[in-house]
């Protein structure tokens, strides 16, 4: 971590500056942060930054391999298959437990993603950061891909607007206004100016689809879709007026067939410096302890049906092994001095977003989750930690 600015910015923190960002973060848009925010960016070196960047690139690079498409053919269910699949995910995200390796901090793969993340909210929130704390250089961002706020907001409007007209775009979601991430969709709108709209206020003439907005009835061209099929197969009550396996006439942006292609289901295929071994349960070799191992579902979200205890009886009695996977626990590092005197461990969420029409995705933010506790390695549950963002020197 940074040796300068860490200190100084301790030295500097009071009590009021955090309630100057809180306030901040909350009174910026129509609903507040559900989930709390972190007293302190981490502050990284520029040689972490690049070694962080380049282990979330690699990996990306990986998911584009023919012969990581080929492994990921049979990653989608086939009763949730929907139909006219883009060419490639328009947002990636990929997690990284921070760990310590020969006195040295390294990032270690434990999640990824093709679904969108806090998009909104972490313009929003580094805004925040630097109006609530002065001591952080304007030069500090959380933007690891050194991208201007401007070109950010840009390249999120080609991605989910493009070309049509942004009340013909809406965010779905299941009751937004419930959701812990409501605050990202309330920025996204103030941002972006396409409407937060519930799956069960949609309506459906032919393959069309369309909802209300300001008193009339509006076409739907794209669906920047927020909604995660583990909830909506938990929720029997929602009376839904179409089905996401109906041949609409709609553009998807995260269309939902990529948030099973690039997930979980890839992290026994991923195998580079920066990750851990992982395997289908029902392949998992009689060579490995499963004491070092995490049991996890593929199809689910924010932790769901995690057993960080697996044992052989457990897997035995699973109905389909090959649809969990066992993956080697990491040892989080307490890395950030953090003003009680404690320090806090950390997870960096590297975030990506892939217009349709360009040939690579970039990385435009980051997003952190930090705890003085337990460090699971498991899907980002925002309810029980704190959020923040990680920081770095950009020139210029």
């Amino acid at each position: 971590m940074d040796p300068q600015l860490r200190p100084r910015f301790n030295a500097e923190f009071t009590p009021d500056k955090y309630a100057g960002l809180v306030g901040c973060v909350n009174g910026t848009e129509k609903w507040p942060a559900d989930f709390r925010i972190s007293e302190t960016p981490v502050f990284l070196t520029r040689d972490f930054t690049d070694e962080v960047t380049r282990a979330a690139t690699t990996i990306i690079d990986a998911t584009r391999t023919p012969e990581f498409v080929k492994q990921a053919a049979s990653a989608v269910p086939k009763a949730l298959e929907v139909p006219n699949e883009s060419a490639h995910p328009n947002f990636l995200v990929v997690d990284f437990a921070i760990c310590e390796e020969g006195r040295e901090l390294v990032p270690r793969l434990i999640e990824l993603q093709a679904f969108p993340s806090l998009f909104g909210f972490q313009l929003l929130l580094l805004g925040c950061i630097r109006k609530a704390y002065p001591v952080i250089p304007r030069s500090w961002t959380s933007s690891f891909g050194g991208i201007k706020d401007e070109a950010y907001l840009n390249l999120l409007r080609r991605t989910i607007i493009a070309d049509s007209a942004p009340e013909n775009v809406v965010l779905l979601e299941i009751e937004p206004e419930k959701q812990k991430t409501r605050i990202d969709f309330a920025a996204t709108e103030r941002l972006l100016d396409i409407r937060s709209v519930c799956v069960t206020k949609i309506k459906k003439r032919g393959r069309q689809l369309f909802y209300g907005r300001d008193g009339r009835e509006v076409r739907i061209e794209r669906i920047y879709n927020r909604v995660i099929f583990d909830e909506l197969i938990r929720r029997p009550d929602l009376n839904l007026p179409f089905r996401f396996q109906d041949d609409l006439d709609v553009t998807w942006v995260g269309h939902p067939n990529w948030y099973f292609r690039i997930s979980k289901h890839s992290l026994p295929f991923l195998k580079t410096e920066h990750t851990s071994l992982t395997f289908f349960a029902d392949e998992f070799p009689t060579s490995e302890k499963i004491d070092n191992y995490v049991l996890k579902p593929l199809y689910s979200f924010a932790g769901h049906g995690v057993d960080m205890e697996p044992t052989l009886q457990k897997i035995a009695a699973i109905e389909d092994p090959h649809e969990w996977i066992l993956q080697r626990k990491v040892d989080y590092a307490p890395f950030v001095a953090t003003i009680d005197g404690q320090k806090s461990k950390a997870e960096i969420r590297m975030m990506f977003v892939w217009p349709d029409n360009d040939r690579d995705p970039t990385l435009v933010n980051n997003l952190v989750r930090m705890s003085q506790g337990k460090m699971m390695g498991v899907d980002f549950n925002i309810e029980k930690t704190w959020v923040g963002a990680s920081i770095a020197l950009h020139e210029g």
